[in-house]
């Protein structure tokens, strides 16, 4: 029977794939990946030699036709992307919504997101958060930090390192400069580390150490 699994993959150590990650990878039919060079390496790692196709954010539109062909086909196909669970801030979306309209299985296992311990570790509170994602970099991008300024949830957002200041400091300008701040950035990685402080220390830190490495912000909410 045809099933579109989505997969998650480890956010940076190759550990933290799981053992049922691997065995759907390898009994797929096919794989789609973000980055096949990245993936690649992944599978490498794990002696997985099924079959990958790139599914991007630049492509995903043109091929999710073919992609749903294959599924009704009953081929069983496996969704990555280049860390963390599909749909979240990457591809995915669009492939889960055709399936679900074409009355497709479709399963995501558990496994590696960036936020979740971002969040737990960041000691803010996690009984309820709202998770935001990237930003607008320019249209909206006001509008939105408006409509948040007064969120009284717990605020997670993901950010490049050469944005991050740029971010930290208009969070400054519509939070408050003493809202609480958590930026945890190359989780489970080597160089893992989280700055916790209100938005203005963690600017003069940043300012002082130029961030590298994936990010997630955790913002306080605003106190009622």
């Amino acid at each position: 029977m045809s099933k579109l699994y989505l997969v998650p993959t480890p956010i940076g150590n190759l550990e933290d794939m799981t053992f049922r990650a691997i065995k759907v990878l390898e009994a797929a039919d096919l794989i789609l990946a973000e980055d096949t060079r990245t993936s690649g390496k992944l599978l490498k790692h794990y002696e997985i030699t099924t079959p990958m196709q790139s599914h991007h954010m630049h492509n995903e539109h043109k091929t999710v036709d073919r992609i749903i062909q294959k599924l009704q086909a009953g081929e069983t196909i496996a969704l990555i992307s280049d860390a963390g669970t599909p749909a979240i801030s990457d591809p995915g979306f669009l492939l889960t919504r055709a399936c679900v309209a074409h009355k497709i299985e479709v399963e995501c296992l558990p496994g590696a997101t960036a936020f979740v311990p971002a969040l737990v570790n960041s000691g803010l509170p996690n009984d309820r958060f709202v998770f935001e994602g990237f930003l607008p970099v320019k249209k909206g991008r006001q509008t939105r930090l408006q409509l948040l300024s007064d969120e009284p949830r717990t605020l997670i957002f993901y950010e490049s390192p050469h944005k991050l200041i740029k971010t930290l400091k208009d969070f400054a300008t519509y939070f408050g400069s003493h809202r609480l701040v958590s930026v945890s950035r190359e989780l489970s990685k080597l160089h893992e580390e989280t700055i916790r402080g209100t938005a203005q220390e963690v600017i003069e830190h940043f300012e002082n150490k130029a961030p590298k490495g994936e990010i997630v912000i955790i913002v306080g909410g605003k106190k009622q």
